[in-house]
C-alpha cells in the first residue's frame, strides 16, 4: 500500500532570474472600501476588504471509479504539485499531494464539458460529457477572499480503456503519478491525514455515501 502510494519526488525552488512580472497575472486582487448594513438600519464604519479575481473562476473536481474484480469500488488520486504550501510560515515537507482530477471552468464552457475535458488531460480517459454524474451540491472552498465554486462530478470509467494523460502543458503536471485503489482504503488515509486536500476527501465521503451499503 505504502510504496504505490508515494508521490514523485518533484521539488520546487523560486527562480531568482526572472522576475514575478514577466508573465501576465493569473490572479488579480481588488482592494474594496465596504459597508455592512444591518436588518436594524445601521451601518458600519468603511473597512477595507481584499478580493481575488481571476479569467477563469469555477472549477471542477472529478471522481472516476470503477468496480474491481474483488468487488470493491475502486477510485483515481493523481499527484499534484501545489507551491503555496511550501511558502507557508510552517512549510509542508513537500509540494506533491494525493488529489483528484481537477481543474477550471473555461469562460463559456460548461461544466461537464469542462469536466471531461480535465479527465481527459489528467487520467487519459476520454468520456462524453454526459457520462458524469453530478456528485453532491457545488461549494464554495475559501469564500473568505475569492468566489470560486468547486463542482463535483463522477464518472465509472473502464481502467483498460485509460491512456497517456495529455496534460495541460503546465510544468506542475509533468510526471504526475496516477494510482488505482480502493475507495475503502483512500478513505482510510484522509481519517490518517495522508490526503489533506480538502475537496478529495469531501468528494471520496460522497462516493462513499452513494455506493457504500452496510
Amino acid at each position: 500500500m505504502m510504496v504505490r502510494m508515494l508521490p514523485p519526488a518533484i521539488q520546487i525552488r523560486v527562480d531568482d532570474e526572472q522576475s514575478p512580472h514577466t508573465t501576465p497575472a493569473f490572479l488579480e486582487v481588488d482592494r474594496l472600501r465596504l459597508v455592512a448594513g444591518y436588518p436594524n438600519g445601521t451601518t458600519s464604519e468603511p473597512f477595507s476588504y481584499d478580493l481575488v479575481r481571476r479569467r477563469a473562476l469555477d472549477a471542477v473536481i472529478i471522481l472516476a471509479h470503477h468496480t474491481h474484480a474483488s468487488g470493491e469500488v475502486h477510485v483515481f488520486l493523481r499527484s499534484s504539485v501545489r507551491p503555496p504550501i511550501l511558502f507557508r510560515d510552517e512549510p509542508a515537507p513537500s509540494a506533491v499531494l494525493w488529489e483528484l482530477p481537477a481543474g477550471l471552468r473555461e469562460p463559456g464552457e460548461s461544466p461537464q464539458v469542462a469536466a471531461a475535458r480535465e479527465l481527459h488531460e489528467e487520467l487519459g480517459v476520454e468520456v462524453d460529457p454526459t457520462a458524469l454524474h453530478e456528485l453532491g451540491p457545488w461549494i464554495y472552498p475559501a469564500p473568505g477572499f475569492i468566489g470560486e465554486r468547486q463542482i463535483f462530478f463522477h464518472v465509472e470509467i473502464d481502467p483498460i480503456a485509460r491512456q497517456t494523460p495529455l496534460e495541460d502543458g503546465s510544468p506542475l503536471e509533468r510526471h504526475a503519478t496516477i494510482v488505482d485503489i480502493p475507495l475503502r482504503e483512500a478513505l482510510d488515509l484522509a481519517r490518517q491525514g495522508l490526503l489533506p486536500d480538502g475537496k478529495t476527501e469531501l468528494a471520496l465521503r460522497r462516493l462513499a455515501e452513494l455506493v457504500i451499503r452496510p
